[in-house]
């Protein structure tokens, strides 16, 4: 069956996320036959010519759209952001030694448990006074002197949070930026380190992105598994085994049609405008309310909420029926969410703010 836009709905999952629909239609047709070899991109093995072709255009396209120097070696490891909460230490955390990790709730919460398996974990900064409604000022953050890394989540999907500046550390920063990666434009120069799961803005689930600076790779722990090791991963061009062929191919699709569509800075204005169009009508309501704090806010997940919560199921519900997908908020926090990642167009925030105007005006 020949599928058109027309059969698409309004896509505001927090991952697995919307992709590009040009995106889409590549992988349609690569699917059947990728560069006329004659069978699909599934069928290719991880070692043959075909292959070897797409990882390497995948990775030259990462470096293209977000500037990356070769003091870096990108790799692509299974699995997604969540393994790298225990990767990221055994690479990185000597014995004894101390880490820094900012507490915005679930995510940093989950690196944090990994990582006192591993060393010490000092807590620079928390939110959790406020239930995680804001990035922790600045000048509230405490570092360590010695720290061997210092980590924090960029974006919070959960909480519809994130950060706007870079924490001011004296140790390598380490960032989960898995729901942000490529959503405006970056300075990797900045990191240390910086891993993203691919769902939400990269491409398909099980598969990581990792940034990593040449010089902290080899730093392992001795017990360290192979897969885990990044020094292994560099050195096997991400092959140590059969990787996710798939979800590396999917993502030089996207990292394609981001250069296409005008690079990093195009990303990061459309999503500006997005964000705020819905941020002004919440700010502006008193039958919604953001859960954010301004100064806080993420531009890929928005959370908020009825001023009656009573009403947020029939919402949620009558949104779905209206072809706005995958509203409701996290099962810990409730609510409503949309998230609105670079693949999600301005006409589908546009209708979401049509949807809830009038919702409010029959239920108001």
């Amino acid at each position: 069956m020949t599928t058109t836009a027309t059969d698409r709905i309004h896509n505001f999952s927090a991952g697995p996320a919307a992709l590009p629909e040009a995106v889409l239609e590549e992988a349609k047709r690569d699917l059947w036959n990728i560069d006329g070899s004659g069978i699909g991109v599934l069928e290719h093995s991880h070692r043959g010519e075909v292959f070897d072709r797409v990882i390497d255009e995948t990775e030259a396209a990462c470096r293209r759209i977000a500037n990356i120097s070769d003091d870096y070696a990108i790799l692509f490891m299974q699995g997604g952001a969540t393994r790298q909460n225990a990767i990221v230490p055994a690479n990185l955390l000597p014995e004894g030694g101390t880490a820094d990790y900012h507490n915005t709730r679930e995510w940093s919460k989950k690196s944090i448990k990994e990582a006192k398996m591993y060393g010490n974990v000092h807590v620079v900064a928390s939110s959790e006074d406020e239930n995680f409604n804001h990035i922790p000022d600045a000048t509230t953050h405490t570092f360590s002197n010695d720290a061997a890394y210092c980590h924090f989540t960029e974006n919070n999907t959960i909480f519809g949070t994130e950060f706007h500046t870079l924490p001011q550390a004296t140790s390598p920063l380490v960032s989960d930026a898995s729901s942000d990666i490529f959503s405006r434009p970056i300075d990797v120069s900045e990191y240390g380190l910086i891993y993203a799961g691919a769902q939400k803005n990269l491409g398909p689930a099980g598969c990581a992105l990792v940034i990593v600076r040449k010089d902290l790779v080899g730093k392992h722990r001795a017990n360290t598994p192979t897969l885990f090791r990044y020094d292994v991963m560099m050195e096997k061009g991400s092959r140590p085994n059969t990787p996710n062929t798939f979800a590396i191919y999917l993502m030089g699709r996207v990292f394609d049609w981001i250069e296409r569509e005008g690079g990093l800075a195009v990303m990061g204005e459309r999503n500006a405008h997005k964000a705020a169009l819905l941020y002004d009508f919440l700010d502006g309501s008193d039958f919604y309310s953001a859960t954010a704090k301004p100064g806080s806010r993420s531009n890929m997940n928005v959370c908020f909420r009825c001023t009656n919560e009573d009403l947020e199921p029939a919402f949620i519900a009558e949104a779905t029926a209206a072809g706005l997908a995958n509203l409701k908020g996290h099962r810990s926090v409730g609510g409503m969410r949309a998230s609105i990642y670079n693949a999600v167009p301005t006409e589908s925030v546009e209708a979401l703010v049509s949807f809830m105007k009038d919702f409010a005006s029959k239920n108001g």
